[in-house]
């Protein structure tokens, strides 16, 4: 796990937790580690984690045809909407549809429930993130995204992942998340990317602002002992992590030199055929 990220989401002995201030007839879905929830306090380092990926794609994805495959709640489809000529967010659960159409459906996005790997619209934009990690078919999968976008002028496929290097514990080969498949080292997901398309980038998500201090407080300075010593970890965090924003997260390219891709904390394949 990298150093600088908060104590883990979930705790076995802990209340059921679920998403608060919903809309009216809109179902809350429950935090149970299997998709990214906003409106949890608890749950905010994830949702800006993810957050600042779907807002960077839809800056990069104006007037386009996107689909957001595995879109689980919704608000990332809600995100690329802001920009896009229409969106289609995808995924199978039957909640996670349900809430989504409730709470986001309307206008240029709209939701439909089927496996991924059965949505057949051409699109210009194909957005698949943290979720590869989830499929035990991930070259089909990327195919399938490749032959989503064959017949546009502009064709993007964005597919993101966590780097293991930094999500497993240390010396660890894998993180103890039940739902995940395979988790990808950085060489190994550029690899698998480049099997099914011509041109990859890959880019490395990294914390900054307030994020970037709590690590260096914590690799300098020992600040986690310091605030377990001191009996205020409860305290702290309460406060620390629903404040994070998507500012405390940055992109970096493999080209830039001054973030190494191993020290990511996700990692974003951008591709075309």
């Amino acid at each position: 796990m990298t150093a600088g990220e908060p104590p883990e989401r979930t705790d076995a002995t802990a209340p059921r937790i679920f998403q608060s201030g919903q809309p009216g007839g809109v179902p809350p879905l429950e935090l149970t580690g299997e998709r990214t929830l906003p409106d949890v306090p608890q749950e905010n380092y994830w949702y800006r984690r993810h957050l600042i990926v779907y807002e960077w794609i839809a800056a990069r994805s104006g007037g386009l045809r996107v689909a957001d495959l595995a879109c689980g709640e919704g608000y990332g489809s809600k995100v690329l909407a802001g920009s896009a000529s229409d969106v289609v967010g995808v995924d199978a659960n039957p909640d996670a549809h349900a809430h989504a159409a409730a709470r986001y459906g309307g206008g240029k996005l709209r939701f439909e429930r089927t496996l991924i790997d059965s949505y057949n619209e051409p699109r210009d934009v194909v957005v698949f993130l943290q979720t590869i990690e989830h499929v035990d078919n991930p070259g089909q999968i990327l195919d399938h995204c490749a032959g989503l976008v064959a017949a546009s002028d502009r064709p993007a496929v964005y597919v993101s992942t966590p780097n293991v290097l930094t999500l497993a514990p240390e010396g660890a080969e894998r993180s103890g998340n039940p739902w995940h498949v395979h988790e990808y080292r950085p060489d190994e997901f550029r690899a698998l990317c480049a099997e099914h398309f011509g041109r990859v980038e890959i880019f490395g998500l990294h914390h900054a602002g307030r994020l970037r201090a709590h690590q260096v407080a914590i690799e300098r300075f020992g600040w986690d002992t310091v605030h377990k010593r001191l009996g205020i970890t409860q305290r702290f965090y309460d406060r620390f992590v629903p404040a994070i924003s998507v500012n405390d997260f940055t992109l970096v390219s493999e080209h830039d030199a001054s973030r190494r891709l191993d020290r990511a904390l996700d990692l974003l394949a951008v591709m075309r055929p």
